[in-house]
């Protein structure tokens, strides 16, 4: 990371590194879940909400810096993720509520799995003009 990207960077930062924490616990809650054969339970549907609330703010203040005049380095890619990021609990959510078995949380283990690797890849996106 360049440190001018880094520093100008609306999805660097507190909220996105506890974004991929809190997507990490959930995905081992569910994992532990689906090995245990459980369904999905209280906990992951709340952990789920948590982090799609964690997730919007993440995505409002990436929207504001482009409304002020911040630009990622490349747009496209960047929306792309942004609109996927913000769909992956309610659609884990969805998913889970349809499979009321062991499978359920696998997929909220899943989809949890994937939410920090999108995180990651919307920084990189943001920063590819290298400041």
């Amino acid at each position: 990371m360049t440190s001018a990207a880094a520093a100008n960077s609306p999805v660097d930062g507190a909220l996105a590194t506890a974004s991929i924490v809190l997507s990490l616990l959930v995905a081992v809650w569910a994992l532990v879940a689906a090995l245990r054969q459980r369904p999905p339970d209280r906990v992951q549907f709340i952990g789920l909400g948590i982090l799609e609330l964690a997730l919007l703010v993440l995505s409002v203040l990436a929207l504001v810096a482009v409304g002020g005049g911040d630009r990622p380095g490349e747009p496209g890619a960047f929306f792309g993720y942004l609109v996927t990021l913000v769909c992956l609990p309610p659609l884990a959510w969805v998913l889970a509520r349809m499979e009321p078995t062991r499978w359920g949380s696998a997929i909220v283990c899943a989809v949890c799995l994937v939410a920090p690797v999108v995180v990651l890849r919307l920084q990189q996106t943001w920063e590819v003009l290298g400041g």
